[in-house]
């Protein structure tokens, strides 16, 4: 937490970790600060007490049975004080000001011991709640202390333990089982089961193999693997995550801003409602009645401090932060989470968002006289330099027919349109149908006789040397709860749901119509998908929108709130979107939604409360009701109910999980799954 000395707790001053992966340092030298507060605190206290109890037992003069107290007043006070010069430079006056304002005005009247007490209670008080208010902190450090600080590094065959900071991208780490992985990377030797439960809120482990990215802060939990090093430290993806936990606590959102706008004005109100208790309270002449007109107007002072209302905002952030980071949805500022709770349109991409991006070649459909494996080899050559799921897709199943892509000379990747390669025998180019006819408008009579042979397929249409080949038919699979988190979004009162994809229209009606999709905009490429989605913006729509590949990176920038989908997609996407999803589960997005409204809840529910414990303490203070002793305890009243409503949210979605888990932990019994999908690579021998 902050070091700052202010009633006004870290969570609206902190600034972000530099290096969220060591944070040692910075921690160890809080955590002294906060010890050395304390013993100041303490012994500020024995001075004034000193003093109190000379004044009850009738020893030494009043001058000198004064001075510990002043002294200790001051010992007590003086950051407090350092805070408020610093709050009026800014023009920015709080609860600090506040509070300095009533210690002082004590003082002025003598009332040393008074002065002291109240200085006291406020700052002990005030540490009590530092040290509470660190339930979300824990949260961060939680994730924080999943990455080991040493590695064991592979050089030369023999291996070594280094400290985290000497890892470098591009080496390679040995982890055994039973070890949290140290870093993002690849696994280049062994197998092992990996729980990444702490990153992804998934519940069932993932298999790891040579090629499967793994990432720093999930357990190994199986076998001994070697990884090559991708990221190291901040760079990780849970050093991401926990960056932007800590960032939460600094951000200004337009609501935070709002509330400060009104403590500014708070002020100088509570300053002028004191000033009016005191002048009517001392109308009578008499300096007994005046003296306890002042101690009412220090009264009112410390119990109207806005101290509460400055809190409610950033405390739900920080708490509802660490809920998502716990269930795998990374926020990258609060902001966004404020704009989920007002989407009222959801746009989803096809391909690896409804559907789970992995493609099966169902049917080979060469045009006429050409045989299918002539076509199979020319996508295989084709398609060999792309990362495309289709590309992969098809090279998989060429591998399974025993053929194996020629060297080419060159490639070229036509954003939305396909690729380009160049052979020894010729040019080839595979890819959308419409984008083949450009390049040889007389093919399109042989196009449209093989499209209808893969109808409700994805195509991918190969030509070699200006002559039309065929096409290659895929297939992929819906995901298995897509239906019902389209439901789950209408009971989120999202008006419109949309899916927008590149993919032909055929089959993105057969996908929008199993899950009972609203609005389909089929063939789009990735500027029609931008486009159609500013008009939706500028027509007045709330647009959360979600995709994972790199055509859906300008659009998940443009929208309201962009969610990229899972660890595994394009880091466009993820470098785009507002949100981005650990896993490829579809359920966040619901989660991510009802998340945000009851975080907004929370914030109105803080906002009402803090209001109406000042309103009742003024009345208190300005009736001679309540003690200034007592003030300074009531003065936390509003803090205590906002921390403790905050970090509400924080066990928020523990029922989502555990339902989850017990999801998994059960057999499966009815998947849905694409109509007339066959098994993978089922009908390629049986080419027509």
């Amino acid at each position: 937490m902050s070091t700052e000395p202010t009633l006004n707790p870290s969570l609206t001053t902190t600034p972000p970790h530099a290096d969220t992966a060591h944070p040692a340092p910075h921690a160890g030298a809080e955590i002294a600060t906060e010890e050395g507060k304390i013993v100041k605190y303490l012994v500020g206290g024995l001075l004034v007490a000193i003093t109190w109890i000379c004044g009850l037992v009738g020893l030494g003069s009043n001058e000198i049975t004064l001075l510990p107290a002043f002294i200790g007043t001051l010992v007590i006070a003086w950051d407090l004080f350092l805070a408020a010069a610093k709050e009026l430079r800014q023009g920015r006056p709080t609860s600090s000001t506040l509070a300095s304002l009533a210690i002082l005005a004590a003082m002025a009247i003598g009332e040393y011991v008074t002065a002291g007490f109240l200085a006291w209670i406020l700052l002990v008080a005030d540490q009590v709640l530092r040290r509470t208010a660190s339930g979300a902190r824990r949260a961060i450090e939680d994730l924080i202390s999943l990455t080991p600080d040493i590695a064991r590094l592979v050089e030369g065959g023999t291996e070594r333990e280094v400290a985290l900071g000497e890892v470098q991208v591009g080496m390679t780490v040995r982890v055994r089982p039973g070890e949290n992985l140290p870093v993002d990377g690849e696994v280049v030797a062994g197998q092992s089961t990996i729980n990444q439960a702490s990153l992804t809120g998934e519940s069932v482990p993932v298999e790891a193999q040579p090629g499967t990215a793994v990432y720093a802060g999930t357990t190994n939990l199986t076998g001994q693997i070697d990884l090559r090093v991708t990221s190291v430290g901040a760079d990780t993806t849970i050093g991401k995550v926990t960056k932007l936990i800590d960032e939460a606590e600094s951000e200004r959102t337009p609501r935070q801003l709002l509330i400060e706008q009104v403590a500014a004005y708070y002020v100088p109100v509570a300053i002028t409602v004191a000033a009016l208790v005191w002048y009517f309270t001392s109308q009578s002449g008499d300096p007994h009645t005046a003296n306890d007109a002042a101690k009412r107007a220090i009264t009112v002072l410390v119990v109207v401090c806005p101290s509460a209302l400055l809190l409610s905002n950033p405390t739900a952030m920080v708490s509802a932060f660490a809920t998502a980071a716990r269930l795998g949805i990374m926020i990258k500022q609060p902001s966004e989470l404020e704009a989920a709770a007002n989407v009222d349109t959801v746009i989803l991409d096809k391909t690896g968002t409804i559907t789970t991006g992995v493609f099966a070649v169902s049917r080979l459909a060469p045009a006429e006289g050409v045989e299918g494996a002539e076509l199979l080899q020319a996508a295989a050559d084709s398609e060999q330099h792309s990362n495309h799921p289709l590309a992969k897709s098809i090279l998989q199943t060429a591998r399974s027919a025993r053929i194996t892509p020629r060297s080419s000379s060159g490639a070229e990747e036509i954003h939305g349109k396909g690729v380009r390669v160049r052979l020894e025998g010729g040019e080839i180019a595979s890819g959308r149908a419409n984008w083949l006819m450009e390049l040889n408008p007389g093919i399109r009579a042989e196009v449209e006789r093989v499209e209808a042979k893969i109808k409700g397929m994805t195509g991918v249409h190969v030509m070699a040397g200006g002559r039309y080949l065929g096409a290659v038919g895929l297939e992929d699979r819906l995901r298995p709860n897509a239906g019902e988190v389209v439901e789950r979004l209408r009971a989120l009162n999202a008006r419109h749901i949309a899916l927008f994809t590149g993919d032909r229209a055929e089959v993105a009606h057969r996908v929008g119509a199993a899950v009972n999709i609203d609005n389909i905009e089929a063939e789009c490429l990735p500027a029609e998908k931008h486009e159609r989605l500013v008009e939706m913006i500028e027509s007045g729509r709330r647009v959360l929108m979600v995709g994972d590949g790199v055509n859906d990176g300008p659009s998940l920038a443009t929208a309201d709130v962009g969610v990229a989908m899972g660890l595994s997609g394009s880091d466009i996407a993820a470098n785009s979107a507002g949100v981005a999803l650990m896993n490829d589960d579809l359920s966040r997005i619901p989660f991510l939604i009802e998340l945000a409204r009851r975080t907004r809840t929370v914030i109105g529910q803080n906002i009402v409360a803090s209001i109406l414990i000042a309103l009742i303490g003024l009345i208190l203070a300005a009736t001679g009701t309540l003690a200034i002793g007592a003030a300074a305890a009531y003065h936390f009243a509003g803090d205590i109910f906002v921390f403790g409503n905050s970090f509400r949210l924080i066990r928020y979605g523990e029922e989502f999980a555990e339902s989850e888990h017990n999801a998994h932990d059960q057999p499966t019994r009815r998947r849905t799954v694409s109509r007339g999908v066959p098994a993978p690579g089922a009908a390629v021998a049986a080419a027509t």
